[in-house]
């Protein structure tokens, strides 16, 4: 196992066999982010993956672990946290009074959490959030990092296959309604995607619950950015954004592909209020391809290794 202790480096060490009571032991100390991957179903989570370990198990809204040996650890963790389970298939499926994720909420503080309802396999609304939430530490909410993952999805759906977007419904494996026709675009392949990806796009669309009061604010404290980016509106409408790389060749590269959909998403800003679209005149860096809406800007990044900076310009109607 790897473990890091706050301003120390990562250090190695041995994992015990069954590391039921050790996560229990964990989470009943309080921690304030849980994330959790592997095998799961609305009634457990298979701590091991492709090696035998134990279960962390529901019950009426109790959580508890249960090692190889049947042994059971209860699950007391009452301080307010965030849970994303985001290589878990099922966790977010509130199904009945036993389902895990009220099991978290009630046993283990969770006030918010982010998870699939289906077997998951393609992975971007739930991956995504590291992408935002944690390795963007204090940019964004986890309410901000979600909603604006989910647009990032949807706009690259749109590049996919602008056809899908009218799709409202999606089968298990984001298959579209029988005789749908769904083909990628010039502009995805141009991206490199593939045509799983349209179906992937769309399942991750519609199967992954957020719960939890969205107006409760859960952020990372800040801590070290790939970039630094700021937005200016100025009296007469013009509003600049600007994004700086922070850690030279490296600011644009993923900073984990430790799971699946990793990296790639653009630079997102909430606006400070709303703008008419149809207002929009884009005075410089039209060649970023930003996508500026009614209370939100994102710009595609530059390409990983490069140390250029993003500057785009726009006058608008703000409301």
């Amino acid at each position: 196992m790897v473990s890091r202790e706050k301003d120390a480096a990562p250090a190695g060490g041995q994992a015990p066999p069954d590391t039921t009571k050790a996560l229990v032991d964990l989470i009943n100390a309080g921690p304030d982010l849980w994330i959790t991957s592997g095998h799961a179903t609305e009634r457990d989570w298979m701590i091991g993956y492709t090696y035998k370990n134990g279960f962390w198990k529901s019950s009426a809204g109790n959580l508890f672990g249960e090692d190889t040996a049947k042994a059971t650890f209860p699950v007391h963790s009452p301080n307010p946290k965030v849970f994303l389970p985001i290589g878990n298939c099922l966790m977010g499926n509130i199904d009945g009074p036993d389902a895990m994720a009220l099991a978290f909420m009630h046993s283990a503080g969770v006030r918010q959490m982010a998870g699939y309802v289906l077997p998951t396999w393609y992975g971007y609304q739930g991956w995504g959030l590291l992408d935002l939430f944690v390795e963007q530490p204090g940019r964004f909410s986890l309410t901000e990092a979600f909603h604006a993952n989910n647009i990032m999805l949807v706009q690259r759906l749109g590049m996919a296959c602008p056809e899908a977007l009218k799709v409202e419904h999606c089968g298990p494996y984001g298959e579209p309604p029988e005789g749908t026709k769904l083909a990628l675009s010039e502009a995805g392949r141009a991206a490199g995607m593939k045509r799983q990806d349209i179906n992937g796009l769309l399942f991750d669309r519609d199967n992954v619950a957020f719960y939890g009061d969205p107006a409760w604010e859960a952020r990372m404290a800040p801590g070290l950015l790939s970039w630094g980016q700021s937005l200016t509106v100025r009296e007469d409408g013009t509003a600049t954004f600007t994004a700086k790389p922070l850690l030279g060749a490296k600011s644009w590269a993923p900073v984990n592909r430790n799971g699946v959909q990793r990296g790639g998403r653009p630079a997102f800003v909430w606006l400070p209020k709303k703008l008419d679209p149809a207002s929009v005149e884009i005075t410089a860096g039209a060649d970023r391809r930003p996508v500026i809406a009614d209370d939100f800007l994102m710009v595609p990044l530059p390409p990983a290794e490069s140390e250029e900076a993003i500057e785009v310009s726009f006058r608008a109607r703000w409301r």
